[in-house]
């Protein structure tokens, strides 16, 4: 059972075929032709050659550190929020904080 209408869209546009046709359409069959290739030039960019006064290309960088004495150390407060200590004072506070 068909339910709709043959001719038109759910959308209510016009349909370019007529659907109740039993016959399809033939296709011709059409060989496929070579196309030509096309292939983009591109300039040649040669690499930079390692120079010894610069220190090459590429040389990885030292991460910082904390070399100074005031930082005695580092406290974790509430949900792992680190927070430095100073003196021995602060590092008393932190451990007597609850949550």
């Amino acid at each position: 059972m068909i339910h709709g209408n043959m001719t038109h869209y759910p959308s209510g546009r016009k349909k370019k075929y007529n659907a109740w046709k039993k016959t399809k359409r033939k296709v011709e069959f059409k060989p496929m032709q070579p196309q030509q290739t096309y292939r983009r030039e591109t300039p040649h960019y040669p690499s930079l050659e390692p120079d010894i006064s610069t220190g090459g290309v590429g040389n990885k960088i030292e991460s910082p550190k904390y070399t100074g004495t005031l930082v005695k150390g580092i406290s974790t407060m509430h949900k792992s929020n680190a927070v430095p200590i100073i003196n021995e004072q602060e590092a008393k506070d932190h451990a007597n904080m609850r949550r």
